[in-house]
């Protein structure tokens, strides 16, 4: 298949770097000077779009990925797939999807779960919204880059799942990271707490397999200082869109609000950028009521 990659940064790049290896023929380009083994470089976005089968995008935000939807959709073939797999806001998400679909392209929101170790091992989980012949039309680039894909629904949808996601990951790593931290001061030792929470009706990711507290449970990057394997800043990122999503939708999220809160905090405030967002542990530990 004749692939279009524009984003070739620290997910994008090992992600074009799958395809290419699977034999598809993959074109790329980014604003740094970047070179992908297996991907030809293009001069422009506009360069790679042309004459692609499908055009993969990998960008940091709404605004450039808008910005990047205006450059290449008049450059795209009618036919051909428009897959974001950027972590962007649901309104920005439908609008490039209106554009592409207006220009006769089959658009696809495809946000992923699983982080740079995911994108590098092909073991990525996608979360598609779009129609059934756009997400059929793919569905063997999905089966490289990720484990799993699922379609959740029309355009928008895809951001919507990952957004959720990723409010419930937040709040939970947060009351793993306090529950911890209220053990140690209880006299109650880390292993017993793990071994008694992780088969119990605390059981959770957080705990079971990313568990905050370094030498408990599967290796994890409490394991290795806290270097991270998600971003305490990526995290914040995703809540900041799910709480601009609930204020679109009115929706009431208290917990996810709290969250943002606490890691705009950590990240903006205190030690939190650069580091894992399970870092949220140490930051407890040092820290007294009020």
């Amino acid at each position: 298949m004749k692939i279009g990659f524009i984003g070739l940064g620290n997910m994008g790049g090992p992600m074009a770097a799958n395809l290419a290896k699977a034999g598809h023929e993959v074109t790329g380009f980014d604003t740094a000077d970047v070179e992908i083994e297996g991907v030809a470089k293009a001069g422009s976005a506009t360069e790679v779009a042309s004459g692609a089968q499908v055009v993969i995008t990998m960008l940091p935000n709404g605004a450039i990925l808008r910005a990047v939807a205006d450059e290449i959709i008049p450059a795209m073939e009618k036919g051909a797939v428009f897959l974001d797999c950027s972590t962007v806001d649901v309104e920005s998400a439908r609008v490039v999807a209106e554009q592409a679909q207006a220009a006769g392209l089959e658009p696809l929101d495809a946000p992923v779960s699983g982080g740079v170790t995911g994108a590098a091992a092909g073991t990525l989980t996608f979360m598609v919204g779009g129609s059934d012949m756009g997400f059929a039309a793919v569905k063997e680039l999905f089966d490289v880059m990720g484990q799993k894909a699922v379609l959740c629904g029309p355009s928008g949808n895809g951001q919507a799942a990952k957004i959720c996601n990723n409010m419930i990951l937040g709040v939970t790593m947060i009351a793993t990271c306090e529950a911890f931290a209220l053990a140690d001061k209880l006299g109650l030792d880390r292993q017993a707490m793990f071994d008694v929470v992780s088969t119990s009706s605390g059981y959770s990711w957080s705990m079971n397999a990313y568990c905050p507290a370094p030498g408990i449970g599967p290796k994890s990057p409490a394991d290795n200082g806290y270097q991270p394997g998600f971003a305490a800043e990526l995290m914040l990122k995703d809540l900041r869109l799910a709480q601009q999503a609930a204020e679109a939708a009115d929706a009431d999220t208290p917990m996810g609000q709290a969250a943002r809160d606490l890691y705009a905090q950590f990240v903006e405030n205190e030690d939190g950028s650069g580091r894992d967002f399970s870092a949220m542990l140490p930051r407890f530990e040092t820290r007294s009521r009020g």
